[in-house]
C-alpha cells in the first residue's frame, strides 16, 4: 500500500505552506488524525486556493436529445408516486450533491393535461421556466398563476406552491431551477407536504401580475415586507418587448449584450434572497467578449441559437437548450444568425455573492477579448 503524502499541496512560494514530509513529520501527522485533528499547513494551499477552483464542469443538455426521456416518464410514473416527475441535469463534478453546477439544481419537469402534483413547500428558493405546452399553472400561498412559453414563475422558498396542467390544456415541460445543493450544505433544508394535499385558490387568478407588473409603476398603498418579489410571474411578451426596445437605444454589455435582469418590483433587487435570474437579447451576428465572474449560471436559449466559448470549450445551443458556466470560467456568447436576435434566459447565485461580499468579475483581457477554443 503506498504511503499517504502529507506535503502534495506544498508550494515553493512566501507566504504559503511548504512542508515536506519527514518521518517524525508523518509520525505526528497520524497521532493526529487519530485525535481527529491535523496540520493545517498539510491543507492550507488546498483549501484556501489561489482563486476560485470550481469541481463543477461546463455542460450542455440539449433539448431534442432529453425530450422523448422526458416525455417517457408520463407513462413510467404518477405525480402520487414521483412527487414531481422531473428529470433532474446532473453535472459531472457535481453528482455527489445533485447539482447541475455549482450549488444550484436543475431539471425537466413533465405533466399532463389534468394532473395537480400536491402541494408542498421547502427551505430551498425555486424557479419554473416554461418550455413548451399550454394549460400549465402554479398555485403559491393561494395566489394562483396561469403560464406559457418562456414565462418565469416563483416558488420562493417557505410558500406552499403545487405545479398542475388544466384539463382542456396540453402536454406541458418546463425547467426548475432550485437551491437544494445550497440547502443542503448549510444544513437548512426542510421539507413538508399540505395537510391537504391541495390549496386553496384564496386571491383572483392572476392576480399578482394585475397588481405589479406595471412597468415604472407601483400600486399604492400596497406594503410589502417579504424577502421575494411580490411579482410571482413573469410573462415572455413583455420581458421581450422590454429587450426589443432597450436594444433601440442601447450597445448593451460587451459581454452579455442587451441583458435585463429581472427584479422585486418592491425592492429592485433580486427576485428572491439567492437566486436572480436575467434575460439578454443577441443582436444577429453579435458575439460577445469573454468575462469571467464568481458565481455559477443555469442557461436557457428562448430564442434562436448560437453558441458559447466556456473556459475554451465550444457549445453550440438552440432553443431550449440548457447549458451551464460554472463560476470563475471565462465565458462568451454568440448569434449564429445574421437575421434573428438571440435570446438567453439564465439563473444564477449572485445574490449570494453580493450579499456575502464576494462578488468578483474580470474581462479576458488578450485576443481582442476572445479565447482561444481548445475544444
Amino acid at each position: 500500500m503506498p504511503e499517504l503524502s502529507y506535503d502534495a499541496y506544498r508550494e515553493d512560494v512566501v507566504g504559503r505552506a511548504n512542508v515536506s514530509d519527514t518521518p517524525e513529520l508523518i509520525d505526528y501527522y497520524r497521532r493526529l488524525s487519530r485525535l481527529g485533528t491535523g496540520a493545517l499547513w498539510t491543507v492550507a494551499n488546498k483549501i484556501e486556493p489561489w482563486q476560485p477552483r470550481s469541481s463543477s464542469v461546463p455542460m450542455i443538455w440539449r433539448f431534442q436529445d432529453l425530450r422523448q426521456d422526458v416525455l417517457r416518464a408520463l407513462d413510467l410514473v404518477t405525480p402520487e408516486q414521483a412527487g414531481r416527475r422531473v428529470v433532474y441535469l446532473e453535472n459531472k463534478g457535481r453528482s455527489d450533491v445533485v447539482a447541475a453546477v455549482g450549488w444550484l439544481y436543475a431539471g425537466l419537469q413533465v405533466m399532463k393535461p389534468g394532473e395537480c402534483a400536491s402541494s408542498h413547500r421547502h427551505s430551498a428558493s425555486a424557479l419554473r421556466f416554461i418550455m413548451e405546452g399550454s394549460g400549465a399553472f402554479t398555485n403559491v400561498d393561494g395566489h394562483k398563476m396561469t403560464l406559457g412559453a418562456n414565462d418565469f414563475v416563483l416558488t420562493p422558498n417557505g410558500t406552499w406552491h403545487e405545479h398542475g396542467v388544466a384539463e382542456d390544456g396540453t402536454v406541458c415541460i418546463w425547467q426548475d431551477g432550485l437551491d437544494i445543493p445550497l440547502m443542503n450544505a448549510l444544513d437548512a433544508n426542510f421539507y413538508e407536504v399540505h395537510p391537504e394535499l391541495q390549496q386553496a385558490v384564496a386571491h383572483p387568478v392572476d392576480d399578482s401580475l394585475a397588481m405589479w407588473a406595471g412597468s415604472g409603476l407601483r400600486p399604492a398603498g400596497q406594503h410589502w415586507a417579504k424577502r421575494y418579489s411580490p411579482l410571482l410571474k413573469y410573462e415572455w411578451a413583455p420581458t421581450y418587448e422590454a429587450l426589443s426596445r432597450y436594444a433601440r437605444v442601447s450597445d448593451g454589455s460587451p459581454f452579455d449584450g442587451l441583458i435585463m435582469d429581472y427584479v422585486n418590483p418592491a425592492t429592485g433587487g433580486p427576485v428572491m434572497p439567492t437566486i436572480g435570474a436575467t434575460m439578454q437579447m443577441l443582436r444577429p451576428g453579435e458575439r460577445t467578449k469573454a468575462h469571467r465572474q464568481t458565481g455559477s449560471f443555469v442557461y436557457q436559449c428562448a430564442k434562436g441559437r448560437g453558441w458559447s466559448v466556456i473556459n475554451g470549450q465550444r457549445f453550440d445551443w438552440r432553443e431550449r437548450d440548457i447549458f451551464v458556466v460554472p463560476s470563475w470560467m471565462y465565458h462568451e456568447h454568440a448569434n449564429a444568425s445574421a437575421t434573428e436576435d438571440a435570446c438567453l434566459f439564465s439563473f444564477h447565485d449572485l445574490p449570494v455573492m453580493h450579499a456575502l461580499g464576494l462578488y468578483r468579475e474580470e474581462a479576458l483581457g488578450e485576443n481582442g477579448g476572445h479565447q482561444p477554443v481548445l475544444s
